[in-house]
């Protein structure tokens, strides 16, 4: 065989040995972005995955919520804490994420009936790198409960290990009346899911 014959032999091997690699590499990517996502980065938080993708954990077994404080979307200070007694449902979101305006009305209906049951709705906007974007998400949305506006994600990376998932964008906290994590979805929620989340905390004594 000539030299002339002998290299796109070796170049239709070289590529053949490639393409395996190539798709180990590819199958590698996707799992690990399918493992983030479902599991919200390890870390031991005692959730417990039940139906519609809502983990929960016992009480007695939560962790407490960090310090949730700062500047919200519309200027003014906002501090979780200070809703202490109350069931707190966070909602991480961004203007640029197709699933939170899909969930947006969602949101701003069950804290409307909610809203005089003792449970309070708070934003965490997150990788929003102008404010005036999320501004108008709130406007196009009706959203009348504050956001805490956090474009570099320092407030989801106070949260222990396995929480919440940076790149799981919406995602959703609910605290009972002390602070601590009840439960969590790292998806975007129908209503019905919302409110079904919801409802054990709220009915805790």
């Amino acid at each position: 065989m000539s030299a002339a014959n002998r290299a796109p032999l070796r170049s239709k091997l070289s590529r053949a040995a490639l393409l395996p690699a190539v798709a180990a590499a590819s199958a590698l990517t996707l799992s690990a972005c399918s493992s983030g996502g479902a599991s919200g980065g390890g870390g031991d938080t005692n959730f417990v995955m039940g139906k519609d993708g809502i983990s929960t954990a016992k009480k007695g077994e939560r962790a407490a919520a960090p310090d949730l404080s700062g500047k919200t979307v519309n200027g003014g200070k906002l501090d979780v804490a200070s809703y202490k007694g109350k069931v707190v449902v966070l909602n991480v979101w961004g203007s640029w994420c197709a699933p939170c305006r899909a969930e947006a009305p969602n949101f701003e209906k069950v804290s409307k009936d909610l809203g005089t049951k003792g449970v309070q709705f708070v934003g965490i906007n997150t990788r929003d790198t102008s404010i005036q974007n999320a501004v108008a998400f709130e406007k196009q949305y009706g959203i009348s409960y504050e956001s805490l506006y956090d474009p570099t994600g320092k407030l989801m990376l106070r949260f222990k290990k396995g929480t919440l998932n940076p790149q799981a964008v919406p995602s959703t906290l609910v605290l009972d009346r002390e602070g601590k994590i009840a439960a969590r979805s790292l998806a975007g929620l129908s209503e019905d899911n919302l409110r079904k989340m919801i409802a054990p905390v709220l009915a805790e004594k």
